[in-house]
């Protein structure tokens, strides 16, 4: 059995199974108690990018789970003219060149100390250090006051405790699990809060600020980005060594170039999937691959399905259009931290990579988490101390 199977029937025994028989069943199918799940790329994204007749609003919709949580000025769970407005406005803080800047800066300290460690042929965790390092932007955007290690894994820790309570069924969070969500959201939110009034436009938040966000929105969002923004990377970077090493093409992309690099992560998540399924909550009648759709039916987009249509790990097979970044979603709500993705996990790569040729001494698949991932995975730089 290759190791991302085992990460998803490790995280998920009877739902990844469920999964994949449903691909079986052709491009869109009706399943009792999930929804109508959509398995092909091309009407994944027909569906994505019809935002009027889909939506993430509504019944079993990304909002109903957490508009209770996150409140309901966020971008996850709205649709029309205010979507539009607050993304724009968003959209002007996300950009390559801030974010770029912002990770080279936050992640300085940590990238330092990782290369000093491969360098003198320490075993290293990637799993940790990928955890810590998404810690520490995340932190940086809500505005974190306490910049250790340990607060960097404690915030990780906090939002997978959060998303891990979401399955393919779960439709709505119960009242304890809203409890509990809130519990960890709110003083992050309070922390969010502090940074915005302060309003000192060199942070995240005075610059939300300063773009003309509400004080409530610049909350939610922080929330958003909280529990969007920190599993999607930390899960990513161990597996694409992973992959990479186990198709024998590690030390290929650590002498190539940014594109190589570049098209090594897009494969690598086009295979680990980073949100393996979207909810879409239908408004109007529609037709979807020759399915009747209904007014609150619930669409499960399998995302992964679509993904892994495309055949295995392979560095050297183009994407064909209908897949590009489908796992960022498409259309209104195509995934707005996806700049500052890229430049955490551009970063970090070049880095573990500069110390290859690397050697995996140990892994394990992690159990009990939303997106499959390892519990952990040391790696080793082969030429020993430099």
């Amino acid at each position: 059995m290759n190791w991302e199977r085992r990460l998803y029937l490790t995280a998920h025994p009877f739902a990844y199974p469920l999964l994949r028989g449903v691909a079986r069943r052709g491009p869109v199918v009706r399943v009792p108690g999930v929804g109508v799940v959509v398995n092909d790329a091309p009407l994944a994204r027909e569906v994505l990018m019809d935002g009027g007749t889909f939506r993430k609003d509504g019944p079993g919709s990304p909002g109903e789970l957490w508009t209770p949580v996150l409140g309901p000025s966020v971008l996850l769970n709205m649709e029309g003219d205010a979507h539009r407005a607050l993304r724009r406005r968003l959209t002007d803080l996300f950009v390559p060149s801030y974010t770029e800047a912002l990770c080279a800066r936050v992640l300085a300290e940590p990238l330092a100390r990782l290369t000093d460690r491969l360098g003198r042929g320490a075993t290293v965790d990637l799993v940790d250090a990928a955890r810590v390092m998404a810690g520490a932007v995340i932190g940086e955007v809500i505005g974190l006051d306490t910049k250790t290690e340990a607060a960097y894994r404690d915030l990780f820790e906090q939002g997978e405790r959060i998303v891990s309570m979401v399955s393919l069924r779960t439709r709505r969070l119960s009242p304890s699990q809203v409890r509990r969500a809130r519990a960890v959201l709110d003083p992050l939110g309070d922390i969010a809060a502090k940074a915005y009034l302060t309003g000192d436009e060199s942070t995240v938040m005075g610059r939300m600020r300063a773009l003309g966000l509400s004080e409530d929105e610049a909350r939610g969002a922080a929330g958003a980005f909280f529990l969007t923004g920190t599993e999607t990377v930390a899960t990513l970077l161990p597996r694409l060594i992973a992959l990479l090493a186990d198709h024998g093409r590690l030390a290929r992309v650590a002498a190539g170039d940014g594109a190589l690099l570049d098209r090594a992560i897009e494969e690598a998540m086009r295979v680990t999937t980073p949100t393996p399924v979207m909810l879409r909550s239908v408004h109007s009648p529609a037709m979807v691959g020759g399915v009747a759709i209904r007014p609150g039916d619930r669409v499960l987009i399998a995302t992964h399905n679509c993904c892994r249509d495309h055949g295995p790990f392979d560095l050297d097979r183009p994407h064909p259009p209908e897949l590009r970044r489908l796992w960022f979603g498409a259309g209104p709500h195509f995934c707005i931290g996806y700049p500052l993705a890229m430049a955490q996990i551009r970063l970090v790569a070049r880095t573990v990579l500069a110390a290859a040729p690397l050697k995996i001494t140990r892994r394990a698949a992690a159990r009990g988490v939303l997106i499959p991932t390892y519990a952990h995975l040391t790696v080793r730089a082969e030429r020993g101390t430099r």
